[in-house]
């Protein structure tokens, strides 16, 4: 289990209603330390722009260095700025889904200065709003050229893409695990695969472990978010304070199909302590790895066989409940 956190995380997280957040901003020192106090933390991933372009590349080295920490992906800013509005890699502007590119490509740059192995894409200004907005045919086109050209600048990066139902715009054009995977397998290149927030999942009324699955068969789970939500929005609250029976299939899943990738927090704590967030998020998760040791996978794999939804309601209660 390698567990990580977004270091945004750790900053002062507004919302639409407050923008100027409803916290003092840490300096980039001081959210380092506080990540690297957490507990089991030791990776970190960096937001384009936010968090690290080209001018600042050996601050953050020398950071993650004093801090013992990996830097386990590198988020592209393809959603945090005006001139994507109308989209970034499907923009009908030609110029516009250049750029996209290139800032791909320079945070590929980036990520090799730091042994980072994998840039994750969450386009979330690529999609539509109204209906005859979206040019679905060409838009998909869009995806496979640029996508390719990004794989193809330097073949041992990964690139993983973030599907999500909605927002900020009202469809995405990667909205789902399947329809992400379908994209990917277009596209064609091997260091391509697919990123699965568990909230985003949720959020899509997806069970996340059977996508994960279907990700896995294909040899293209490539990176994991956990947090947590109502199903109705992307609330990206704290691991485990809803959702446990599905969190324990997932986990399940995962070390079925020997995903060896980062356990990331992807959270939004607005008001909340953040780093007190992300480590109790991680103790929800080491619970769930806990519980699936106590029961047993066999154990498990019997219940699946067996497939009787009142046994399985039984015995997820009495593990639950320590009554095992």
């Amino acid at each position: 289990m390698k567990y990580s956190a977004i270091l945004g995380n750790l900053s002062n997280t507004c919302d639409r209603f407050l923008s100027s957040g409803y916290k003092d901003q840490p300096s980039k020192e001081e959210m380092f330390k506080r990540a690297a106090s957490i507990p089991e933390v030791e990776g970190i991933e960096l937001v384009g722009t936010w968090d690290i372009d080209k001018n600042n590349v050996k601050l953050i080295k020398s950071l993650l260095e004093e801090h013992n920490l990996k830097c386990a992906s590198i988020i592209p800013d393809h959603f945090g700025q005006k001139i994507w509005g109308s989209g970034s890699f499907t923009s009908r502007n030609a110029d516009i889904r250049k750029l996209a590119v290139t800032v791909t490509k320079e945070m590929i740059d980036i990520a090799v200065e730091l042994g980072c192995p994998l840039l994750s894409l969450w386009p979330g200004q690529d999609g539509y709003d109204y209906s005859f907005q979206g040019d679905f045919i060409r838009a998909h086109e869009y995806w496979v050229d640029a996508i390719r050209e990004c794989a193809d600048y330097k073949k041992d990066i990964k690139i993983s893409l973030e599907y999500k139902p909605k927002e900020p715009r009202t469809h995405s054009y990667i909205a789902r695990a399947a329809d992400t995977l379908l994209l990917v397998r277009d596209i064609n290149r091997e260091n391509v695969g697919v990123t699965i927030d568990f909230g985003h999942a949720l959020y899509a009324g997806e069970n996340a472990a059977e996508s994960a699955v279907l990700l896995a068969r294909e040899g293209k789970l490539f990176h994991m978010h956990f947090n947590d939500n109502y199903r109705a929005w992307d609330d990206d609250m704290i691991v485990g304070s809803i959702h446990t029976i599905e969190y324990i299939e997932l986990l399940y899943w995962l070390r079925k199909m020997n995903y060896n990738g980062w356990y990331s927090m992807d959270l939004y704590p607005y008001r909340e302590d953040a780093r007190e967030a992300i480590a109790e998020s991680i103790e929800w998760l080491k619970t769930f790895e806990k519980w699936i040791d106590l029961y047993g996978m066999d154990k498990i794999d019997a219940l699946i066989d067996e497939g009787s939804a009142t046994k399985i309601v039984h015995e997820m209660r009495k593990l639950i409940t320590n009554k095992i």
